[in-house]
């Protein structure tokens, strides 16, 4: 068996990729239409077992300073077989991201496999801000 990471988006299962995020925490009730919109507007990495999709992320960035991590995931069957960290590495030596200075992401319960790639704690969280509309 093989594992490979893609950023082809012709390969995406849209899908798949929307019916694991929509019961999670950070994209609940997610549609297929707005998965899409989202696929569209970001870079995307699938990874795959032979052919199989079985995880994702996707990055917002303007390729030059800034990236955001988001949505990443690998389907519950496949986990702790260090998937996530070859997705992770793929991601972080991606060409297309070679200039980004700052990473960010969100999380409540994966610290352990970011800290792996160097992420940390937000030094002064008070200088962040947010906006949600509900």
């Amino acid at each position: 068996m093989m594992i490979t990471v893609s950023t082809d988006k012709n390969k995406l299962d849209v899908p798949f990729i929307q019916n694991f995020l929509k019961d999670t925490y950070w994209a609940k009730n997610r549609t297929i239409e707005t998965m899409q919109i989202s696929i569209d507007n970001s870079l995307c990495f699938g990874i795959y077992l032979d052919d199989a999709q079985v995880g994702f992320a996707r990055v917002i960035s303007d390729l030059v300073s800034i990236a955001y991590l988001m949505d990443v995931f690998i389907i519950d069957e496949h986990r702790g077989k260090g998937y996530s960290s070859i997705l992770l590495n793929a991601i972080m030596n991606e060409p297309k991201l070679r200039e980004i200075k700052i990473w960010g992401l969100a999380t409540l319960d994966a610290h352990f496999l970011y800290k792996k790639f160097g992420f940390t704690s937000v030094e002064n969280p008070e200088k962040l801000m947010e906006k949600i509309i509900k």
